[in-house]
């Protein structure tokens, strides 16, 4: 999502390129109308350039006064007036970005909001980079690396659980975690390192028993917190689930009953969905896509036959698969010509014998794969739903809860760059490192890992590409 539909063109932030210490401007509120929308500027002339543009109603001067919030109006250059606003002044340090923060609220649609980002860009200001504002506060010691990444997922998070973890990393959870975790391994280092530059101290023999206790935990903490990977992508990235089958099983009926709405268009007449049609569900605290199909059958009709491409698409890509069978009636060729393409293709599927309210006593037909669960159904009724939901919740957790509150990864980097850092300490642990020097070489790499999930060791290109994730204006 951009903040700001603007011509202008906006490219990925060097962090090694762009400008720290000027004065930025953007638009922090989504494109649209609304009661408020918010125009931010930081650096060392956001006062200066926010005063050349507003005039408060009591004549206060922004510069010199005390309190935080005036009332008045933004001007354009000639005098016209543009807008009637409240403004907020955040001085520096005590500001998102640890600068002098301005946030100018106005009437919340597009020609008031660009009218004043204008004035500000004539007066002095540049247009802020996706994520600079962010990228500021990190890159003046606010928040790390970890944090910075939880602000797009608290703004993008599909569930409560979902924000609840995004808020638990904004926090600081994780990144207490791996500052514990580094402060563990400094010791062991310093100890080695100190063995190395004074040989001829009476020095505790290296590595005793002491020191090795001390990163065999460090590497069992590693281990529980790679554990959480998984949970942690799906809580924040989510899954998606496609339902297939062939023509008039009740696919779209199906999507409409997990939706709890008339999503979808629903017909006695086979072949009414010609599209993919795609909503969100919240499964057990996870957000999950939810894919309502073509019927999967041979079709010479050149929009249905688009639309069996398109499923059969959405089966390549999706974490979970429901194939949806009518129990009331006997199974076809389609139905197992489906049901040798889904063996084929390797995926844990789901079976979902629907419209059981018209055949109570129907069993599935024989399948050439063991489906993860078989859940007889009526989405007209609403029998099994539940029963359905609790199968999917399964087959993502497997059982377990999404402990929000715990340290959790949730990025591909973070878990990528833990791995590497738990791999430094086999040959420490095992005795392959059979030197201190090997030693001390390993415990390095370690921390150099660890850091990379903080930004302490990020490379600039990986810290421009994270950041220009984010929406322009936050």
């Amino acid at each position: 999502m951009e903040a700001v539909d603007n011509p202008m063109t906006i490219s990925m932030p060097d962090i090694s390129a762009t400008d720290s210490s000027g004065t930025i401007a953007a638009i922090s509120t989504p494109p649209g109308e609304g009661g408020v929308g918010i125009v931010r500027l930081s650096g060392p002339r956001a006062l200066a350039i926010a005063s050349s543009l507003f005039a408060s109603s009591r004549g206060i001067a922004l510069e010199t006064a005390r309190q935080r919030v005036f009332y008045g109006h933004v001007r354009a250059a000639n005098g016209e007036p543009i807008d009637e606003v409240l403004l907020h002044v955040m001085r520096a340090p005590h500001s998102y970005t640890r600068e002098d923060v301005v946030e100018i609220n106005a009437h919340g649609g597009a020609a008031p909001l660009h009218a004043i980002l204008e004035e500000t860009l004539r007066a002095g200001a540049r247009l802020a980079h996706p994520g600079e504002f962010t990228m500021r506060a990190f890159l003046n010691g606010r928040i790390d690396l970890v944090q910075a990444e939880a602000v797009i997922d608290v703004i993008r998070a599909r569930t409560t659980t979902a924000l609840h973890a995004a808020q638990s990393a904004a926090s600081g959870t994780l990144s207490k975690e791996i500052h514990t975790l580094r402060g563990l391994l400094v010791q062991a280092l310093a100890q080695i390192e100190a063995s190395l530059d004074f040989p001829e101290e009476d020095l505790p023999a290296l590595l005793n028993t002491a020191v090795l206790a001390r990163l065999a935990e460090v590497g069992e903490r590693m281990d529980a917190l790679l554990a959480t990977a998984e949970n942690g992508r799906l809580c924040r990235e989510g899954a998606s689930a496609a339902i297939v089958g062939r023509p008039n099983v009740g696919k779209s009926s199906l999507f409409n009953a997990l939706l709890r709405d008339a999503r979808a268009i629903v017909s006695e007449h086979a072949g009414t969905t010609r599209d993919r049609i795609e909503e969100y569900i919240n499964l057990a605290g996870i957000p999950v896509k939810l894919i309502d199909t073509a019927g999967v059958r041979d079709t010479g009709h050149e929009i249905e036959r688009l639309g069996v491409e398109r499923a059969r698409e959405a089966l390549r890509t999706s974490q979970l698969i429901l194939f949806v069978l009518d129990a009331s009636a006997p199974d076809t060729q389609e139905d197992r010509d489906l049901a040798d393409e889904l063996a084929a293709q390797g995926t844990p599927v789901t079976v979902v014998l629907n419209k059981i309210d018209l055949a109570p006593n129907a069993s599935p037909p024989s399948l050439p794969f063991n489906p993860t669960a078989t859940i007889p159904t009526s989405a007209q009724t609403g029998i099994g739903i539940g029963a359905l939901e609790d199968a999917l919740a399964q087959q993502l957790l497997g059982g377990a809860s999404l402990a929000t509150h715990a340290p959790l990864l949730t990025r591909t980097h973070q878990t990528d760059s833990l791995r590497r850092a738990r791999c430094h300490l086999i040959p420490v642990l095992d005795g392959s490192a059979n030197s201190p020097e090997l030693m001390a070489v390993d415990l390095r790499e370690a921390l150099q890992a660890l850091g990379e999930i903080t930004g302490e060791t990020t490379p600039e290109d990986i810290l421009g590409l994270i950041f220009s994730s984010f929406c322009i204006g936050k």
